[in-house]
């Protein structure tokens, strides 16, 4: 069984950066991929950026391409997401989700566990 507890939201202006942390716990991630959800309101659930715990390959969605940069520390067992030149769209409860089912993964479906989320606003 994996935990997944997310932490770093905040209140940022428009141009600003925010650095999520995805603590994880009660198992090993080898083989596995960490995956960012984000959920705007008023909007469904939208795939961010994923990480292949193993290897360190990862995967972005246009939408934040070049902006943001998914990472891990092997030390810690966390996964981050560094979120640069933010805009007020990126507005959203954002999630991180671990599966062990195939990399690369960006479908919701793909993911059986689940963080709680963690609030991110960006002002105008």
């Amino acid at each position: 069984q994996v935990q997944l507890v997310e932490s770093g939201g905040g209140l940022v202006q428009a141009g600003g950066s925010l650095r999520l942390s995805c603590a994880v716990s009660g198992r090993t991630l080898n083989g596995y991929a960490v995956g960012w959800f984000r959920r705007a309101p008023g909007e469904g659930r939208e795939f961010v950026a994923a990480i292949n715990w193993s290897s360190r390959a990862t995967y972005y969605a246009n939408s934040v391409r070049r902006r943001f940069t998914v990472s891990r520390d092997d030390a810690k067992n966390t996964v981050y997401l560094q979120m640069n030149s933010l805009k007020p769209e990126d507005t959203a409860i954002y999630h991180c989700a671990a599966t062990n089912s195939r990399w690369p993964a960006w479908r919701e479906t793909d993911f059986p566990s689940w963080g709680q989320g963690t609030q991110v606003t960006v002002s105008s």
